[in-house]
């Protein structure tokens, strides 16, 4: 499974102190990989916030558990490199014929509610394809909505709500939580889960179910007992270092 190496090492990155979560110290720049994530921001018609932070949640993770991201698949190696690394993700704006274009490029589509995400086949940020680098990553702003109450047949999804976060930024770090909530699924609970094509829950916390669900120091009992996992940011865009943006619970 692509994702073992993330459930391996993720109450490890926890514990880290916050400073040494941006520590790039040990990287070679010319082979720093990321996940492009594409969201469809028309101009005329924008999608809602939660629903295309819901499909960006689903395409991340739709792209790493794809069978071509198995052993012998075709998406393999550029998968589990990225994976062996740090998770970077790059969110992008893309609207019309830059938004077709990239449908040509590997990766995977997700449409929630209207709302369209393309999470790409990751790669050397050096070799970015040029559908690619070309697209805004500022920009992609959208306003806040009211989606009610959350479903209780897929994982919940929750965003710190003492930090702002643009919705490119916000799409990265859920799509951080749903690769850490596969990683530490069984087999069974995550063909479940692709059976529902990864559906999920964003919203964002109240300050009391922010501090009831926080893991603290003990992840391992979170999610033994809770099933809570959280997404710990190394800082390097909108956020200070180990800050924690995600809070997640399978159900």
């Amino acid at each position: 499974m692509s994702l073992r190496p993330l459930a391996a090492r993720y109450a490890s990155w926890l514990g880290l102190p916050a400073e040494a979560t941006a520590d790039t110290a040990d990287e070679d720049p010319g082979q720093v990989r990321a996940m492009p994530v594409v969201l469809r921001i028309e101009r005329a018609e924008p999608p809602g916030r939660t629903p295309l932070l819901e499909a960006a949640a689903a395409a991340a993770l739709a792209v790493c558990l794809d069978p071509r991201a198995a052993q012998d698949g075709e998406w393999h190696e550029a998968v589990a490199a990225w994976i062996d690394g740090r998770i970077r993700k790059v969110a992008r704006r893309a609207r019309g014929a830059h938004w077709q274009a990239v449908q040509e490029l590997p990766g995977v589509t997700v449409t929630v509610e209207g709302a369209q995400v393309r999470a790409l086949l990751p790669g050397l940020v050096a070799e970015t394809p040029k559908e690619v680098a070309r697209l805004q990553i500022s920009g992609s702003e959208l306003p806040a909505d009211e989606p009610g109450p959350p479903p209780e047949d897929v994982p919940l999804l929750l965003l710190n709500p003492a930090v702002t976060m643009t919705v490119g930024k916000a799409a990265a770090q859920v799509g951080h939580a749903t690769m850490i909530l596969a990683a530490l699924l069984d087999p069974e609970q995550r063909s479940g889960w692709e059976e529902q094509g990864y559906r999920c829950a964003v919203r964002t916390a109240t300050p009391a179910e922010w501090r009831n669900l926080h893991p603290g120091d003990d992840p391992g009992h979170a999610w033994r007992e809770r099933r809570v996992i959280a997404v710990r940011d190394a800082g390097f865009t909108e956020v200070d270092p180990g800050t924690v943006t995600v809070l997640a619970q399978w159900r």
